[in-house]
């Protein structure tokens, strides 16, 4: 493995023990997102110095994430393996696995637990508390979802803006308090 790819693949996966996922996992995803072509079974055993059987694990975890694609050759009966080509495509999947392994299933409890009736002052504090918490998951929640729904070009127009967002937004507060006033000032007329 050239040494820059090497770096980039043991980087990742450590990377991937920080975020929840097994390192040679991590190692796996790096490989296949850098390889020029779908790499199979023994080409990534041999390449991560690695066992089979960890391969094989690690490639049915990130099916399980939608992070890897099969692939066959002419003539070949192996399976290939490699990443999805478009960064924003990927991002995509990993912000929706994501929430369906992680957010729904707290939204879920939180729904669950604002249904109950709060025994004492303690459970009411803590049911407000978690009221707040699950309004601002669901907003979140619903403001990606529309994320989700933008091209990429669109995306990184967005992203580009930057702290010009805040001030467009600052901007259109403005012409809403300067519309509020010309209507007091209408009014009262």
């Amino acid at each position: 493995m050239p040494p820059l790819t090497q770096r980039f693949v043991l980087h990742f996966g450590e990377m991937g023990s920080r975020w929840g996922i097994n390192r040679t996992v991590g190692q796996i995803y790096a490989l296949l997102f850098v390889s020029a072509r779908p790499l199979n079974a023994d080409e990534i055993t041999e390449a991560l110095q690695v066992s089979r059987s960890n391969v094989s694990m690690g490639i049915k975890e990130l099916q399980s994430w939608r992070l890897v694609r099969l692939s066959h050759l002419p003539g070949d009966r192996r399976d290939y393996y490699s990443a999805p080509d478009d960064v924003w495509q990927i991002f995509k999947i990993l912000a929706e696995e994501r929430q369906r392994r992680e957010i729904d299933p707290t939204l879920s409890m939180l729904r669950d637990a604002m249904l109950e009736s709060p025994g004492n002052e303690e459970d009411r504090h803590a049911q407000e508390r978690m009221r707040q918490m699950h309004e601002l998951i669901e907003q979140l929640t619903d403001w990606f979802a529309e994320v989700r729904r933008l091209a990429p070009e669109t995306l990184e127009q967005l992203m580009g803006l930057g702290a010009g967002a805040v001030k467009l937004l600052d901007f259109k507060d403005r012409l809403l308090r300067r519309g509020a006033r010309q209507e007091d000032k209408e009014g009262a007329a």
